[in-house]
This record gives C-alpha cells, structure tokens and sequence, in this order.
C-alpha cells in the first residue's frame, strides 16, 4: 500500500519494509520521489509506482532489501519505455517488470546475485530465467523478513 504523505521530518515508518532495511540513500530517493509524485497525481497507487520506478533506476532488490547498481539506468524494458508509453492498455507486456532485478545486467552480474541468494541450478540457467529466479528468491526473502 501507498504511505501516508509524510512532514519536513519523514519517519521510517512511512517506508516500504524493504526500504527499511536498504541504504539511506535508496530511502532518500523513493521518499523524495514520492513525496513529488503526491503533489503531481495525489495519494495512491500512481505515486506509489513513480516512487518504485525511480528507485529501480540507481537501485536493484537484492533478498529484502535494495542496493545501489554498478550503474544508473532502466532496469527492464518496461522501465526502460517510461511515461505515457509504458501505461498504454494496448501493450501486450504492459506492466510487466523484474520487480527490482535489474534484468539489464550482465548474465555474470546476475550470477552472482544469484550466488549470493543461494539459487538452485543457477550454473544452467538462462538469463531470463535467472531473472525470474531472483526474483523468486527476493520475494521469499521479502516474506521472511516481515515475519520476523
């Protein structure tokens, strides 16, 4: 769910939980980025995503939480498209993203994250297909966090 529009002061509870447990810099950005998306399209789910978008861009999900990417740019094609085109209903892929896996990095790169993860049968995989796979490993990281 979107957060709640935040004072001067900004708490971290008004963050996503796996912006609680990310860098002050990924903070910074999805708080600032929200907050503009606010005043532009108001409260909701809109803000919430331009929030994310932003994020995706210097930032990849690594378990539960968020690290800065080697480098700046759009993490999927649909980040990659942007603005009006990217929310057109005709698009077959419309809304299809890597859910913060930065899915334009190296077969290597995501390896490692891979690696890192403790993914199952990554040596054989695809790239697609260890997109996909960490993915999976995020959001079940991302569940177990909120357990805890």
């Amino acid at each position: 769910m979107p957060a709640k529009k935040r004072s001067a002061s900004r708490s971290k509870t008004d963050l996503p939980s796996t912006l609680e447990r990310s860098p002050q810099k990924a903070q910074d950005t999805w708080l600032a980025t929200h907050d503009s998306a606010v005043e532009e399209y108001g409260e909701g789910e809109r803000a919430h995503r331009t929030a994310f978008a932003s994020l995706k861009h210097s930032f990849e999900k690594v378990g539960d939480h968020w690290e800065e990417k080697g480098s700046k740019g759009p993490s999927d094609r649909q980040a990659a498209r942007g603005g009006a085109d990217a929310r057109r209903s005709d698009r077959a892929d419309r809304g299809d993203t890597a859910g913060g896996v930065d899915a334009n990095a190296s077969k290597k790169h995501l390896y490692d994250i891979a690696q890192r993860l403790d993914v199952r049968g990554r040596s054989r995989m695809t790239k697609d297909e260890l997109v996909d796979a960490i993915q999976h490993a995020n959001d079940r990281a991302t569940a177990k966090a909120r357990q805890d």
